[in-house]
């Protein structure tokens, strides 16, 4: 299930607002190439938005329900808060994580950041992007759409025990008057 001994230990890193199924195929890749895989939760900080309803702990829970649901077990889960220095961030995120070797990204500053530091820098694939998208996820769930099927089970479920599409539906409203000029 996991790469075999030998083979490098990895790091993810992603919003994961929420984390969907496109983010599980991408991890089953990496857990098939790697030995210890490290996800890291970006803007960690960030909660309570429309772009980041979930907070780091609710983050956190749905990716390691829908992991050992998988029987996935060798992992790890690291809250990661935005620096807003890029020349400090990769050092603040190498010390709150366990060691690794390879960094998987697609996202450009994250992918260059990491190479400037000396790390293997990989793809991460990117799987039916269209409807695995935070955005579009949380769109669904604003309104009234089918979303549960973008998710793991287990995500569904702790969504719904934290009450999240109230809270996203809320996070859409707005105190603008209806009909204003």
């Amino acid at each position: 299930m996991q790469g075999a001994e030998g083979a490098p230990d990895a790091l993810i890193i992603g919003r994961f607002q929420p984390f969907h199924n496109g983010h599980m195929e991408v991890l089953r890749r990496i857990f098939g190439e790697c030995r210890h895989v490290t996800i890291g939760i970006g803007s960690a900080q960030c909660s309570h938005t429309p772009e980041n309803p979930f907070t780091a702990g609710e983050r956190y829970t749905m990716i390691a329900e829908a992991l050992r649901a998988e029987g996935y077990r060798d992992f790890y889960v690291v809250p990661v808060e935005d620096l807003n220095r890029y020349s400090l961030w990769v050092s603040q995120v190498v010390s709150m994580c366990p060691h690794f070797d390879v960094v998987y990204s697609n996202n450009p500053s994250t992918r260059r950041l990491f190479y400037e530091a000396g790390y293997e820098v990989r793809d991460s694939p990117l799987y039916n992007r269209n409807e695995f998208t935070g955005t579009e996820i949380r769109r669904r769930m604003l309104e009234g759409e089918d979303w549960e099927s973008l998710v793991p089970g287990k995500v569904a479920e702790v969504i719904g025990a934290i009450g999240g599409i109230d809270r996203i539906r809320q996070l859409g409203e707005t105190d603008e008057p209806v009909g204003r000029p």
